[in-house]
């Protein structure tokens, strides 16, 4: 199993807008084709502005498949104009992890497009 690990900068200010635009266009689209994410969440404390999520997929190849098919759904190619013409994002780090092996196991969502 593979976690894909995704932190968003947002300009100061603009983290609500750009949560509510990610909610009303991204996530519906994005949970289709991944199923729900680990977590998602907005720090408090740390680098402010900062909105995580984390994806787990089976394996690289299954990252690879998932998203190459979210990435043609005419849904979230509208959400990639939205969001550049949006400009909120600032800066984005994404890391693919793996778990250790005493850490829990997690099972995954199956119910995708």
């Amino acid at each position: 199993m593979i976690f894909d690990h995704r932190t968003y900068r947002c300009i100061p200010g603009r983290a609500a807008a750009q949560l509510k635009l990610y909610g009303e266009l991204a996530y519906p689209t994005q949970i289709q084709y991944l199923g729900e994410p680990v977590c998602w969440m907005v720090t408090e404390t740390g680098p402010l502005n900062s909105l995580v999520h984390v994806w787990a997929y089976d394996n690289a190849a299954d990252r690879e498949q998932k998203r190459a098919r979210l990435g043609k759904d005419p849904a979230w190619q509208h959400y990639l104009v939205e969001n550049a013409k949006a400009g909120h994002v600032c800066d984005q780090t994404t890391m693919l992890m793996t778990p250790a092996a005493f850490a829990p196991k997690i099972t995954l969502q199956t119910n995708l497009k």
